[in-house]
């Protein structure tokens, strides 16, 4: 039985226009965004490629581009899935802080351990009232809602969700788009594609970009292959007989 997954970074947040650091916090698309959107669904019709099922984070960046690609992919009707677990990574006390003036106070090489690696955090959020007072979080108990995240969290935090919700999806045989963000989907393709600590650092998601496997059910697990990148340009292949333990 085979199937697909198509990944879907958000199109451009008006935090990814103004390089500041985003995270947890909801801000909605650009126009440019919105047009990556909507470019997305049509690359991923022009392909063939039909989703039965979406699943996004709970953030509207990520749920925008994912109704727009499906509304221009004529797939608004299927059913979608939302979880806090898929959201963006938690970048803690450099949430809503300029990119370039964090260099210039903390160093260039201090920013990019925290933005690339794989095990070490941002500096804590110490107020997260925000959080635990928004509906969306309501449920989440004191260990669940992070302060600060490594790409680690990420991968922890979301993989439950991925093998309870995902997986039997993709075991079915179904094509199944998951709408979501730069780290929470580097964090699931090293899952996907076993890529060492060192080498997703450089790791790049972009926005609006379909990234699909081929997804194939055998007796040993899932097997990913023929990974591929929807441009305009053409279709480039990312990585093949990628195997999910």
């Amino acid at each position: 039985m085979s199937g697909s997954l198509i990944l879907l970074r958000h199109g451009q947040s008006v935090w990814n226009a103004e390089n500041r650091f985003t995270g947890w916090v909801d801000v909605g698309l650009t126009a440019r965004g919105v047009a990556e959107a909507e470019r997305a669904g049509q690359l991923i019709t022009d392909a063939g490629i039909f989703p039965d099922v979406a699943h996004t984070s709970l953030l509207r960046r990520a749920i925008v581009t994912t109704n727009l690609a499906l509304e221009k992919a004529e797939r608004l009707w299927i059913p979608v899935g939302r979880s806090w677990r898929l959201n963006e990574r938690h970048y803690g006390a450099l949430a809503g802080l300029d990119k370039a003036a964090t260099t210039e106070l903390y160093g260039a090489a201090q920013i990019h351990i925290w933005r690339r690696s794989y095990d070490i955090r941002p500096p804590s959020l110490d107020d997260v009232s925000a959080f635990r007072t928004d509906p969306r979080y309501a449920s989440l108990s004191d260990s669940e809602l992070p302060r600060s995240e490594s790409l680690a969290d990420v991968q922890a935090r979301l993989l439950p969700y991925w093998y309870e919700h995902v997986v039997p999806q993709l075991e079915a045989g179904m094509t199944v788009l998951l709408g979501a963000h730069g780290n929470s989907l580097r964090a699931l393709v090293k899952h996907i594609e076993d890529i060492s600590d060192d080498a997703v650092v450089d790791l790049e998601i972009a926005t609006g970009t379909p990234r699909v496997y081929e997804v194939n059910c055998t007796n040993t697990g899932l097997t990913f292959s023929s990974a591929q990148i929807l441009s305009d340009e053409k279709e480039s292949t990312v990585s093949s007989q990628v195997i999910q333990g």
